[in-house]
């Protein structure tokens, strides 16, 4: 009886072994991939999962968003200017059969996919583009790796450009076009200024012309604002018809 008591305490140690290692726990945002006998059988979790040694395996997959660095790529935009661009990708898991399936390492693949995808879609835009329009190549590039990453059950939620680094002649070159745009803008305002006094004055011209009375006012009301400056000598012209209306002269009646 005692030798069947220890006989049967490695084989019971051995069921317990076997238990306690069959035992997994899953947090919520993990799920495993079950393998059984080498052939995909099954993805679960979260919780309690019974795996069972020797027969069964398992792959852990995190469902939460991971957050990718894509080093600096040197790019050339369409206007031939070189410039060095990084950025971050977000994307999670939401198909955990096909990321470990259909992929050898989903990280590292995503990771060289977003690298080429970055280099390929900002190869297509000029400069200009580049500074400007961020959001709309943010769209471009993540919904190309959306597309390409499916397959492996991927889903990029966002993409963001973090940097356009430019080199020092570059920088001062734009530096130049926008101080040239500035004073561009200047001379447009400045002109279109002349042009709306111009139009004012040829207003008050016309209005001044159908009354001679308001011609004179508006003399006698200059001619005091100049008399007004300390200057000792004070010349001011005086147009002939004009004094001519102020002595009273009137203009000779026609011969018949």
């Amino acid at each position: 009886m005692i030798d069947l008591q220890f006989g049967l305490a490695p084989l019971f140690l051995l069921l317990l072994f076997l238990v306690i290692a069959s035992i997994k726990i899953l947090r919520e945002y993990e799920r495993g991939v079950i393998f059984l006998l080498g052939r995909f059988w099954k993805v679960k979790g979260p919780g309690l999962v019974i795996v069972i040694p020797g027969i069964q395996q398992m792959v852990k997959v995190d469902l939460r968003v991971v957050t990718m660095d894509v080093p600096s790529q040197d790019v050339i935009s369409r206007d031939n200017v070189s410039v060095k661009v990084n950025a971050i990708v977000f994307f999670r898991v939401v198909d955990p059969e096909k990321a470990i399936i259909q992929v050898e390492n989903f990280l590292m693949a995503t990771s060289q996919l977003a690298q080429t995808t970055l280099r390929a879609v900002l190869g297509k835009h000029e400069l200009d583009e580049m500074l400007a329009e961020r959001e709309r190549l943010n769209l471009d590039v993540q919904q190309i790796l959306d597309a390409q990453t499916d397959s492996w059950g991927i889903k990029v939620a966002n993409v963001e450009i973090k940097h356009i680094d430019l080199n020092e002649s570059m920088v001062r070159a734009i530096a130049r076009q926008a101080e040239a745009e500035r004073e561009r803008r200047a001379k447009v305002i400045h002109a279109e200024g002349e042009k709306q006094a111009a139009q004012s004055l040829l207003e008050a011209a016309q209005m001044l012309a159908q009354e001679p009375a308001a011609m004179q006012l508006r003399y006698l009301q200059t001619l005091t604002q100049v008399a007004g400056d300390k200057s000792s000598t004070l010349v001011f012209p005086v147009p002939v018809d004009l004094l001519g209306k102020l002595m009273g002269q009137k203009e000779a009646p026609p011969r018949a």
